[in-house]
């Protein structure tokens, strides 16, 4: 009797939990209402309350035990020192997180950043809680709708479909009102547009840039010139009355309207839809093709874009659709081709600008990660290949074509800093601070240089972490050089020039940083600058699951982007558009805007403004503004939409931060040292010392372990030491402590 009330062993619980992670083996095991034992023959040696049911979890990379990047939390010193592999590392192998998978070989895709854990504040929590804490998050329609699809049988139409009904949306929104619609006599942007078209096509490349500034003159590097040319001259095939020669300003015939938006649908498709295509066939290869359709239509549905591309009217998806493709390129290891797109981005406004901090570190930062010989041999071939782009570009405006004048009048044009600080209301620091602190252009009347040079100085600033950032990641992680004295070369990881450095994770985050900084402190800066920042924002979200950090941000910036650009879509009369598209791709996604959230600081910002945002249009409706005052509302928008942005640029910093940390560690924490070149002895002996002494530290601090992987002590020359432990093993042994605690 004293047997039957023992308490069951340990060794039977762990029995329990392993049936619980793995899935093969989960079958029910509880007792329904008999004693016997499976064979028949007797009592069974255990008590119905002892026979435990195997516990549902998810997916050990997705709990809040799981040992994913810098979630360490109580562990022990030798836990800390090897911890598992860091999803940032691009050269990381899904072999060491599945140790049983047989495609060891395959990289781990960007979006493997995007699995965080979906945890609550208590690390011990039955699986009855996360489940519940996850199943208050909406999937949204579009994932609902790819898994009807799949489902079906219909995935092949998922994309023909989805690209069908985004190109049906943006016909739909550009069958309203347009910049400057009906307004002469300087009427908005699509006479702009079309103005150029009619300047290209009659008169030589020598007069774009000086012929009647005051009417539109243009303002666009030379790329956008070609194609409106290209674009005039199709149009004059139609219907020369379109762009007939000063005859035709401020034309606004239904026949040249419906051109004019054939035109913007047709380079959207032509350049900006493949490029997003791309980006989930590469930075999502390793997800599943649900993952990859589900991240399309997210992208594809971006609000901010689709109002102002195909409602105010403008061709931004070009310029966008180019610096994805050179992102692109980046990313399969094509760094020229990327150069050349990014070139040609820039070739088409000089918004790109935006980027050019974060893609110039990141090729330079590659070439520092290449080493001295391989290194010195691409960036000579990328300055090349970058200034004969530029070359190219403005030929025409060169001698021997044509005089050193009219390249410097087309500079300062693409280039106007006399307009002044900032145009109209923009949710940004300079008109921030002019509505709460000081006024600037005043207090700088006749000193214009010097409020240029202050707005420099905080651009830089601003986006000087995520330059730092990239350059220390590659100099931390760079391979090690081959021997000088032996004829055994030291580990190489494969490194070539086609392979992408560690710092591609921290890419996108450091454009994020860089545009948003722009925006934020850089000079003369419009409403419509801040797709800029969204485009970078909404890539990281595309591969975010619902309720983690990344998908919180990525969401609430898109609706505050859209919400910034309120004033100036009312002006255009594109009410309807803007309510449409912004609840057509919070459905998407599964956002509730009205859905009250407290559990972090993301979540109550989120409360707040979208309470704000509701708050203003409904004042908007019923309060008329004073005459004293017209701007009152524009003003209010501001005021709600800059904090928002500046959390943001803040959160993306943190971000680099954290994944930078995770790639090579930081300066001086005594775990930032890149590979060693040790220029005598053979390191496969060097390896096999190790087996002698702490095998973690020395991985770590002699061979750059976090410089390639968090797990790189978990790998061959490792794994039969005998102080070693895998760190998938020791998550499993959480597990199953944590569900003997439950289960006790």
């Amino acid at each position: 009797m004293q047997e039957d009330t023992k308490p069951p062993t340990k060794r039977s619980r762990d029995r329990t939990v392993s049936l619980d992670i793995h899935s093969q083996y989960r079958t029910s095991t509880r007792s329904r209402g008999s004693t016997r034992s499976p064979k028949g023959a007797g009592p069974s040696d255990a008590r119905p309350s002892e026979i435990l049911s195997p516990i549902p979890r998810r997916h050990l990379l997705q709990t809040s035990e799981s040992l994913t990047w810098l979630q360490v939390g109580s562990h022990a010193e030798v836990d800390f020192q090897a911890r598992c592999i860091s999803p940032a590392s691009v050269t990381s192998s899904v072999g060491s997180v599945y140790p049983y998978s047989s495609s060891a070989s395959k990289r781990l895709a960007f979006s493997a950043l995007q699995q965080l854990d979906l945890t609550t504040r208590g690390s011990h929590s039955g699986s009855t809680q996360r489940d519940q804490g996850d199943s208050r998050h909406d999937p949204g329609a579009g994932r609902r709708w790819v898994r009807w699809m799949h489902k079906q049988g219909m995935k092949a139409w998922v994309i023909p479909l989805g690209i069908a009904t985004s190109a049906w949306v943006k016909w739909c929104i550009g069958l309203g009102d347009y910049s400057g619609c009906a307004t002469p006599p300087i009427f908005g942007d699509y006479e702009a547009q079309r103005h150029w078209m009619e300047l290209t096509i009659h008169l030589p490349p020598q007069q774009w840039y000086t012929y009647d500034l005051q009417y539109w003159g243009l303002d666009y590097p030379p790329l956008t010139a070609y194609i409106s040319w290209l674009c005039g001259k199709v149009g004059s095939l139609i219907d020369p009355s379109w762009f007939a020669f000063e005859e035709s300003r401020g034309i606004e015939t239904y026949s040249s309207k419906l051109f004019m938006r054939s035109t913007v649908v047709a380079l959207d498709m032509l350049v900006y839809v493949p490029a997003l295509y791309a980006f989930t066939r590469i930075w999502h290869r390793s997800r599943s093709s649900r993952t990859q359709h589900v991240s399309l239509l997210i992208l594809l549905f971006q609000p901010a874009l689709l109002l102002i591309d195909f409602g105010h009217f403008q061709y931004n998806s070009v310029m966008l659709g180019l610096t994805l493709l050179a992102v692109n390129s980046f990313a399969a290891g094509l760094d020229l081709v990327g150069a050349v797109c990014f070139v040609l981005s820039l070739g088409f406004k000089q918004m790109a600008l935006y980027y050019a901090p974060a893609i110039g570190s990141y090729l330079l930062g590659k070439c520092i990660f290449l080493g001295p010989v391989e290194g010195t041999r691409l960036f000579i071939r990328l300055a090349v290949v970058t200034l004969s782009s530029f070359v190219l570009l403005f030929a025409p405006f060169l001698p021997p074509i044509a005089p050193i004048s009219t390249f410097f009048a087309a500079i300062s044009r693409i280039f106007p800093f006399a307009r002044g600080i900032f145009e109209d209301k923009v949710a940004n620091f300079w008109c921030f601070t002019n509505v709460t602190l000081v006024k600037w252009k005043p207090l700088f009347f006749g000193k214009e240089g010097r409020l240029i040079k202050a707005s420099a100085a905080l651009t830089i600033a601003g986006f000087l972490p995520a330059v730092f950032g990239l350059l220390w990641g590659a100099y931390k992680t760079r391979p090690r050089s081959h021997s000088k004295g032996s004829e055994v070369p030291t580990i190489s990881f494969g490194t070539t020039a086609r392979t992408p450095p560690p710092t591609l994770s921290l890419l996108l985050y450091a454009l994020l940083t860089t545009s948003m900084s722009f925006f934020l402190f850089s000079f003369q800066v419009h409403e419509k600058t801040i797709l800029l920042p969204l485009l970078p924002l909404t890539l990281l979200l595309s591969g975010a699951t619902a309720g983690d950090e990344v998908y919180s941000w990525g969401v609430l910036g898109n609706v505050v982007g859209v919400f910034s650009m309120w004033p100036l879509l009312k002006k255009d009369g594109l009410g309807v558009q803007y309510i449409a598209t912004l609840l057509l791709w919070c459905r998407l996604v599964g956002y509730n805007p009205l859905r009250l959230r407290f559990d972090s600081f993301v979540g109550l910002l989120s409360t707040a403004v979208n309470a704000a945002m509701l708050f203003l249009h409904v004042l908007e409706l019923i309060v008329t503004p004073p005459n004293r005052y017209p701007d009152l509302f524009p003003v209010l928008n501001v005021l709600i939409s800059t904090p928002v942005f500046g959390f943001i640029w803040l959160w993306s910093i943190k971000r680099g931060i954290e994944v930078g940390w995770a790639l090579g560690g930081l300066p001086g924490s005594g775990t930032d040292r890149g590979f060693k070149d040790h220029s005598d002895g053979n390191p496969t002996e060097e390896l096999s010392s190790l087996r002698s002494e702490d095998p973690v530290r020395s991985v770590r601090r002699e061979y750059g372990a976090r410089a390639v992987s968090l797990g790189h002590a978990s790998g061959p020359a490792l794994a039969g030491t005998s102080r070693y432990r895998d760190p998938r093993r020791r998550a499993v042994d959480r597990f199953r402590g944590s569900s003997v605690g439950i289960d006790e």
